[in-house]
């Protein structure tokens, strides 16, 4: 009786802790949700300093809390799994364990209770909470368009890093005699990067007329390089676009599997496709 009594408990907490499509299943992944918001707000509010000073006390019992709660919850997942070491050695399972660590690391080495904003990464579960899953038909689209194009990627990215190269020993011998930063041809070439790509730190800039007008064709260039690969991908999705998608294929799905975890199980399906395991 004790040991029927154990497994209809577990059975239950199982549904409820990896099963999304009961209402005790959607509250949990709800809450849980809004409760590692909640964490990643207290550790942003904690290294604003005035905050901290003001409120430090609040701050850390809340984070305590709420490490306590994902620490019961990580427990829970070992206790009512069927397979413990699959699920701990899954990357959910590693997650869950790294975003629930660096709170009690923070006993011992000091500063490391900010990697508890490690907790974003569990929001991934929002895909299948939110049943957001009907849109992994697109991105699965673009992952495959970013492979088809990785070869004409990889030549623009070639041809970009010689022409730095090249652009950075330009200027290098313009500017070199100058006192405006460029000391080395590695220093000019990060110049080179840094200017082609827009992003410009403004740390080392040209002061003669030539190198300025280099500059300057450099500045404009970089605009045009930015639309490359853009239009490389844009062409190879709009490629994968013409492709349908069956509507069995986006279908949302919400069940975890007891035995092997995988997570994309059908609603209505009784067994796992991949390991035959009953789907409780």
């Amino acid at each position: 009786m004790k040991k029927f009594f154990d497994k209809h408990w577990k059975a239950r907490i199982y549904k409820i802790i990896y099963h999304s499509d009961t209402p005790a299943g959607k509250l949990f992944d709800l809450v849980l949700l809004v409760v590692i918001l909640a964490s990643i707000l207290l550790v942003m509010l904690e290294s604003v300093n005035s905050i901290d000073e003001k409120y430090h006390d609040f701050l850390n019992i809340a984070e305590w809390i709420i490490t306590i709660l994902f620490s019961i919850e990580y427990i829970l997942r070992i206790i009512t799994n069927s397979s413990p070491k699959k699920y701990i050695f899954s990357f959910y399972g590693i997650i869950d364990l790294l975003s629930t660590i660096p709170k009690y690391l923070s006993l011992f080495l000091v500063g490391s209770h900010s990697l508890v904003a490690l907790r974003a990464l569990r929001l991934m579960r929002v895909f299948r909470i939110l049943k957001l899953a009907r849109f992994m038909g697109e991105s699965n689209n673009f992952i495959k368009a970013l492979k088809a194009s990785k070869v004409k990627i990889a030549v623009f990215v070639s041809f970009v890093v010689i022409l730095c190269v090249i652009l950075g020993t330009v200027m290098y011998l313009v500017e070199s005699e100058q006192d405006s930063g460029f000391s080395s041809i590695p220093r000019s070439v990060y110049w080179a990067i840094v200017t082609l790509t827009t992003v410009g730190y403004g740390d080392i800039a040209p002061v003669t007329p030539l190198g300025q007008l280099i500059a300057s064709l450099i500045m404009i260039i970089g605009y045009g390089i930015i639309a490359v690969p853009t239009g490389i991908v844009t062409a190879e999705f709009a490629n994968q676009k013409k492709v349908p998608i069956k509507e069995e294929d986006i279908v949302p799905t919400t069940k975890t599997c007891p035995e092997c975890l995988t997570y994309d199980i059908r609603i209505e399906a009784k067994y796992c496709y991949v390991c035959g395991a009953e789907i409780i």
